[in-house]
């Protein structure tokens, strides 16, 4: 009992110790991810370290239905970050992107592409906007133009890519390592 109190103390002495009280200006972009789960997912994970926005474009799921209603399936696996992450619908990509820039934002890509770079050399220089793309085709060419860089995770096995949520993840503890 006494080990479980101390324990309990030490996790929350940590937690406080290391957690930002205010969101860092970084911010995630959803271009036509199709699960409702990966962004769940990664709605958990963009307030995990401390992302201060989510732009949901084109298809990708809202965490909101259009009859105003909470969605189940991305509530299940957002655990609630959905409701306490601020969030945006925006329909054409490139126009966010360049909205983004205007504002002093560099927008990452994270994509597999010639022009890629290694994503460990990415640095949090801030703000940054990371982009993630559709699990099966990605991010659209037109689109990746806008960007100012382009990283990829590289892949050693016989899979030539990892689930988005996943890739979301590595990618966003990695660049903001605080």
């Amino acid at each position: 009992m006494l080990l479980s109190l101390y324990c309990k103390k030490a996790e929350k002495l940590y937690h406080n110790r290391h957690m930002q009280t205010t969101p860092l200006p970084h911010v995630l972009i959803l271009h036509d991810v199709r699960s409702a789960q990966n962004v769940g997912a990664l709605f958990r994970t963009a307030d995990a370290v401390g992302i201060k926005k989510i732009f949901l474009s084109a298809i990708t799921p809202q965490p909101i239905d259009r009859f105003g209603r909470s969605r189940n399936d991305l509530a299940k696996t957002a655990l609630g970050s959905e409701k306490t992450l601020s969030w945006e619908s925006y329909e054409d990509p490139k126009k966010l992107i360049a909205m983004l820039k205007q504002s002093g934002y560099t927008v990452v890509a994270i994509e597999q592409a010639e022009n890629a770079i290694d994503y460990k050399t990415i640095t949090a220089k801030t703000p940054l906007a990371f982009m993630l793309g559709n699990e099966v085709s990605g991010i659209p060419k037109t689109v990746l133009g806008a960007v100012d860089t382009v990283a990829q995770i590289p892949m050693f096995g016989e899979k030539e890519s990892l689930n988005v949520s996943v890739a979301g993840g590595i990618v966003l503890f990695r660049t903001l390592d605080y």
